[in-house]
């Protein structure tokens, strides 16, 4: 049994990053990094790890991490995912699993190939992706589901992948500026599951989801010192007040 995780000095948080050899496009390993930074600044240790496609995925992570891919790493990725088991192993046992853009799409059933065909994908995530009509780029502004306690997200986005949401998971967030699923929402969660079309990095831009995620991990959170998130308010109010003059 995996040894539980204290707040307060114990067991290192393990943050494993999912194949940064494959799927980590428009800075998405930033995420990695601001989830380790807000950990130690809460004087919580961490262990991270980075685990390449051709490596077996650790069953013991505390939180795991995909990012955002081309088409072809990401069907690599989706083929050597299932074959190891071992994301989706962790997933079962109730590690926490954040996943960005075709990271997020292959969480699911279904994602779209190269010429739009069907691909099976890890079904850790009750959601089916497949190719829309048109592209979403550029800013996207979504406000996130109220059980969650999150502030409204703010990211950008670059794909053509629509995402349908199955009975056993809910959307992230409502979309107010972009595309994000392709029906006016954003992402989706299930457990302590959650995938996003968000770039940005999407932890670096919402800190909010980023201790979302970690209380997911270790349980409730201490505050931060003002002064530590000063940066991280500052990049907020810069994006959103960006979005409501070009939106």
């Amino acid at each position: 049994m995996t040894e539980p995780i204290r707040a307060d000095g114990g067991r290192r948080v393990r943050l494993v990053w999912v194949y940064p050899d494959l799927l980590s496009t428009y800075g998405d390993r930033g995420n990695l990094l601001v989830l380790a930074r807000r950990a130690s600044l809460r004087e919580i240790p961490v262990e991270t790890v980075e685990v390449n496609a051709d490596q077996p995925v650790p069953e013991d992570g505390d939180i795991y991490l995909l990012g955002g891919g081309e088409d072809l790493p990401q069907i690599l990725a989706a083929k050597r995912l299932r074959t190891d088991g071992g994301l989706a192993r962790a997933a079962e046992r109730g590690a926490v699993v954040f996943a960005v853009c075709a990271g997020y799409q292959l969480l699911g059933h279904e994602f779209g190939g190269v010429d739009g065909e069907r691909l099976a994908g890890l079904s850790i995530l009750d959601v089916t992706s497949g190719r829309g009509d048109r592209r979403g780029v550029g800013e996207i502004v979504a406000d996130v589901d109220p059980t969650l306690g999150v502030p409204r997200l703010t990211g950008f986005e670059n794909h053509q992948g629509i995402t349908k949401i199955g009975q056993g998971a809910r959307p992230l967030a409502r979309v107010t500026l972009g595309v994000g699923n392709g029906d006016g929402t954003e992402g989706a969660f299930a457990g302590k599951v959650l995938g996003t079309y968000l770039h940005g990095p999407a932890l670096a831009r919402n800190p909010g989801l980023a201790d979302l995620l970690l209380s997911w991990a270790v349980g409730p959170l201490k505050p931060l010192p003002t002064a530590s998130e000063e940066w991280a308010r500052q990049l907020r109010a810069e994006r959103l007040a960006a979005t409501t003059t070009t939106g």
